[in-house]
């Protein structure tokens, strides 16, 4: 199949009132009557993606997605109140009740991979399997990797980062860069955030990749985005050390498959490898050549080949 497929438009558009001041949007595609799955966005922060449409086959595919809390089109924009996991994984289970879905796929990439397993754990009766891409586990060796051991990848841009700290704090971005943008002024915080982004692109695409700086409201919605990945980040995720473990042990006897880029340098491939040892019944596939994101050939590929046999095990026994 082409790597390149078109996603389907939406056939259904909605805002969902969760309580605490908080309205998700949420959007459905694919068949009515197909396989019900819902796709968790990344981030923190970040919000759905209509090009995640593409890895599921329209014609069997109930799709469900939506901008998680503070996220997105759902408001208020950057809300940190009442906004932690355990708020979003209640917040899954709202839109499944809402839906009259009595079971449901979940396919989460990233943070999404760290929200699907939180969910499928807490809800397990709720799931007829589970997708994971691209491990996030929230831990502190996730953020060490990401914000200070990765340097020597893209010394430049990752020193344009740390020139914004103390010179105490430079080699421990990975506990100052949530707390100064959480605490900092308005030209503080587009500064911070224009080279954290940066510097996310250099890991994901290559320290020459090209990075254009954003601005107006295209840094305001960014500003947005990393203050609510930063209130995650400062607060360890809102999970306690070590929790995907039970979590993946409680999935036992259900499909979960896991797949992850090789070259991923956002989120360490030993991520996956943990999560399949614990997790009895998964099934790993180490995607070679792909970094973190879920658009490169091979990995896109292997996520259509993934679903497509989650539909047929499905169609084989309905």
């Amino acid at each position: 199949m082409n790597a390149m497929v078109t996603p389907p438009e939406p056939c259904s558009v909605f805002a969902l009132d969760v309580g605490d001041g908080h309205r998700l949007h949420v959007e459905q595609s694919g068949a009515p009557d197909g396989l019900p799955v819902i796709c968790l966005h990344g981030g923190p922060g970040s919000g759905m993606a209509a090009a995640h449409r593409q890895f599921f086959d329209a014609a069997r595919y109930r799709i469900i997605q939506y901008d998680q809390r503070g996220c997105g089109r759902s408001t208020p924009r950057g809300g940190l109140e009442n906004n932690t996991t355990a708020h979003l994984v209640a917040d899954i289970e709202r839109i499944r009740q809402h839906l009259g879905i009595d079971r449901w796929l979940v396919f989460g990439g990233s943070w999404g991979a760290t929200l699907a397993l939180a969910y499928a754990a807490a809800h397990r009766d709720a799931c007829l399997g589970v997708l994971l891409r691209g491990v996030f586990l929230a831990s502190a060796d996730d953020l060490r990797r990401f914000f200070d051991d990765g340097q020597r990848h893209a010394p430049a841009v990752h020193a344009r980062l740390a020139a914004l700290a103390p010179p105490g704090a430079r080699a421990k971005l990975a506990r100052w860069v949530p707390a100064a943008l959480l605490g900092a002024g308005p030209a503080d915080q587009a500064a911070l955030v224009t080279a954290w982004m940066a510097w996310e692109n250099a890991l994901d695409n290559g320290p020459a990749a090209p990075f254009a700086p954003p601005t107006n409201e295209a840094l305001a919605t960014a500003i947005d985005k990393y203050r609510v990945q930063a209130h995650y980040l400062q607060h360890g995720c809102f999970l306690e050390d070590g929790w995907w473990r039970g979590a993946a042990a409680a999935l036992a006897g259900l499909p979960v498959a896991i797949l992850h880029g090789m070259q991923d340098r956002i989120c360490h491939p030993d991520n996956a490898r943990a999560v399949h040892a614990a997790c009895p019944d998964s099934t790993l596939q180490l995607i070679d050549g792909c970094g973190h994101s879920p658009f490169a050939p091979a990995m896109a590929a292997a996520l259509r080949d993934t679903t497509g046999r989650f539909a047929a095990r499905r169609e084989a026994s309905p």
